[in-house]
C-alpha cells in the first residue's frame, strides 16, 4: 500500500483526510440526531442546544489548535525561521485538544444559559463514531499526518514509506470500539446522568496518555508531551467527577448524620 491513499471520484483525486473528516462530521451529527429523537434522559431545548453546539465547536477549534501548537512548537518555530511565514500555523489540530476544548466550550455555554444538568451522555456515541472515522483518514494519509507510531518489528507494523511503524491510528479505532461497547453495556443498567460521558473522557484520556509513549513526539514537558499533559489533566478531572466529588459528598452527608445523632443523644 502506498500512502497517502487517495480516493478517486469523477476524475478527481480526493485526499483521504479531507474525505474521512467530512464523513466523520456528517456521520457523527446524523447519529446525534438519531439518538436525540430517542433519548430518554434530559435533553436541552432546541434553541438552547444550538448555542451549546456553538460553544462545543468554538471550544473544540480553539483547543485543537492550541494543543497542536504546544505539541509541536519546535516545528512551527523552525518553519517560521526559514520562511518568515505563518501559514503553517493555520494547519494542525489534535483530537485531545478538540475533545477537551469542546467540553470547556459546552460547560461555558451551559453556564451562560443557566443549564445546570449534565448533557454529555448524548454526545458520547457520536463522538466515538466521528473520532473512529477520522482516524481512518489519519491512517490513509500516512506520514504527513504525523499520527503514526515509533519504528517497531511487531507483526502488525505498517510501512508508511519509511519503515515499519506502530499503526497508532488503528489502535485508536480498536480502543474506541471497545470503549463504545463497554459504555453501551453500562447503559443497560441504571446510571447517574452524566456518568457515561465522564467514563468516556476518563477512559479515552487514560488510553491516549499511555499510547503517546509509542509515538515519536516531543516530550519536553516533565518528560511528557503536551498531549500527555492534557490527557493527564482530563483524566484527573474526569476521575474526580466520577469518584472524588461523590466521595466528598458521601463524607459530608455521613458527618452531618453523625452530628445530628450526637445532638439527639444529648
Amino acid at each position: 500500500m502506498q500512502f497517502p491513499v487517495y480516493f478517486h471520484a469523477f476524475g478527481h483525486a480526493l485526499h483521504p483526510h479531507a474525505v474521512m473528516e467530512v464523513l466523520a462530521y456528517t456521520g457523527g451529527f446524523q447519529l446525534y440526531l438519531f439518538l436525540r429523537r430517542r433519548w430518554k434522559g434530559p435533553v436541552v431545548p432546541l434553541e438552547q442546544n444550538l448555542w451549546v453546539i456553538v460553544g462545543a465547536i468554538f471550544g473544540a477549534l480553539v483547543g485543537s489548535k492550541l494543543l497542536a501548537w504546544a505539541e509541536s512548537w519546535q516545528d512551527y518555530y523552525r518553519f517560521w525561521k526559514l520562511t518568515h511565514s505563518l501559514i503553517l500555523f493555520a494547519g494542525g489540530k489534535t483530537i485531545v485538544g478538540g475533545l477537551l476544548g469542546g467540553w470547556i466550550g459546552v460547560e461555558t455555554a451551559k453556564k451562560i444559559l443557566g443549564i445546570k444538568y449534565s448533557t454529555g451522555d448524548l454526545y458520547v456515541f457520536p463522538l466515538i463514531l466521528g473520532m473512529s472515522v477520522g482516524r481512518v483518514g489519519c491512517f490513509l494519509t500516512g506520514l504527513s499526518d504525523h499520527t503514526y507510531g515509533n519504528y517497531t518489528s511487531v507483526p502488525w507494523a505498517v510501512d508508511f514509506g519509511d519503515g515499519p511503524r506502530h499503526p497508532t491510528q488503528l489502535y485508536d479505532i480498536v480502543f474506541l470500539t471497545i470503549l463504545g461497547f463497554a459504555l453501551w453495556l453500562r447503559m443497560q443498567k441504571p446510571y447517574e446522568n452524566g456518568r457515561i460521558f465522564r467514563l468516556f473522557i476518563f477512559g479515552y484520556c487514560v488510553y491516549r496518555f499511555n499510547v503517546e509513549w509509542l509515538k515519536p513526539t516531543y516530550k519536553h514537558y516533565l518528560g511528557m508531551s503536551a498531549i500527555q499533559l492534557a490527557c493527564l489533566t482530563g483524566a484527573i478531572v474526569g476521575g474526580w467527577l466520577l469518584y472524588g466529588s461523590k466521595s466528598i459528598l458521601t463524607w459530608q452527608m455521613g458527618r452531618q448524620s453523625r452530628f445530628a445523632s450526637s445532638r439527639t443523644s444529648r
